[in-house]
């Protein structure tokens, strides 16, 4: 009986992950890829920096809305979600993976499996489990991402008319190796990323009831309301994407430069990032910051920061409500 019911509250977090990642994916499209545009450009995206560093050559982007406007005026709607299909086949994995470990961590550390006992687990745990949900999320969904950050990152003409084409370019040039490259910034990233993400907003969520608990109780001595609102939950999930997104940016921009290295880019689009570039992670995060400066290391923080607001609250409320329905519907 215990084994049907742990088989059915994994079926419940892997497809609501599946669901939530999905849809946060498919609306953040947009932001995301005027992110990739600017990590990956070598040039300043900024029209301040153009001036400050006595730049005589242009950069092809230098601020959101003008990156905006240039990517819908050479390639359309179309263009703002160049890449989604590696990037949902990149997320939907990727959060199932990612909510099923979690679920699994905590109710190791709870000593069950309901969801309501893991609210009163410490900071600590909740920081370790997001963590390491998302390592094993981010192994076994990593060949998609590349491939999303390859896509994304072309504008017109294309280099790459397909996903097929891609992942063939990179296995020819690198080798299967390849389809990996950029995989230990990444996990760098992902480990306080994940455990800030999945930490703070369990915090924001126990912060919150005791808020409701204290209005209710300054309303109703005699009642006791605990209980989240969706707007709450967004609230929560907006907080937790945000103080990840800043703290663990600069490694981001070093794994799409990991990703992108040696493959071919239109000159349009400014140079490319030469193969071999970066020996290793410190070496580029050294020599972004030797070249570019501080800013380069921070290059799409603000669509990024942009992004992470929605795309975590979505996630977050995407899961919650789809878990919910889907527990009532199996029980």
């Amino acid at each position: 009986m215990e084994e049907k019911g742990q088989l059915k509250r994994t079926v419940i977090d892997t497809t609501a992950g599946l669901i939530a990642g999905g849809i946060s994916r498919t609306v953040t499209s947009p932001l995301d890829v005027i992110k990739i545009r600017f990590q990956v450009q070598l040039e300043p995206t900024t029209s301040w920096a153009l001036v400050r560093r006595n730049l005589s050559e242009p950069s092809k982007y230098t601020g959101m809305f003008q990156a905006t406007r240039d990517i819908f005026r050479e390639e359309g709607l179309r263009g703002f979600w160049r890449g989604n299909v590696p990037a949902l086949l990149m997320v939907m994995p990727y959060t199932a993976i990612q909510f099923t470990v979690l679920h699994k961590l905590k109710t190791f550390a709870a000593g069950s499996s309901k969801t309501e006992d893991h609210i009163h687990l410490s900071p600590y745990l909740s920081y370790v489990s997001g963590a390491l949900a998302g390592c094993a999320a981010t192994v076994g969904s990593y060949p998609f991402d590349l491939l999303r950050t390859l896509l994304a990152s072309q504008g017109e003409p294309k280099v790459y008319p397909n996903m097929r084409s891609a992942l063939v370019e990179i296995v020819k040039n690198r080798g299967f190796r390849g389809l990996y490259a950029g995989l230990s910034p990444t996990l760098v990233e992902i480990i306080p990323y994940a455990g800030l993400q999945f930490g703070t907003y369990d915090t924001f969520k126990r912060w919150t009831m005791a808020w409701n608990r204290y209005r209710s109780f300054n309303i109703n001595p005699h009642g006791r309301e605990d209980g989240l609102s969706s707007f709450q939950l967004f609230l929560c999930g907006i907080a937790a994407g945000t103080c990840a997104k800043l703290v663990c940016h600069p490694l981001d921009v070093v794994k799409k430069r990991f990703q992108v290295e040696g493959l071919q880019r239109h000159p349009r689009y400014g140079k490319p990032v030469e193969h071999r570039a970066y020996s290793n992670m410190y070496d580029a995060l050294r020599r972004i910051l030797q070249m570019e400066g501080w800013a380069g290391l921070y290059k799409g923080i603000v669509p990024s920061t942009v992004k992470a607001a929605p795309a975590g609250a979505v996630t977050f409320v995407a899961y919650e409500y789809t878990s919910d329905w889907l527990e009532s519907r199996l029980t």
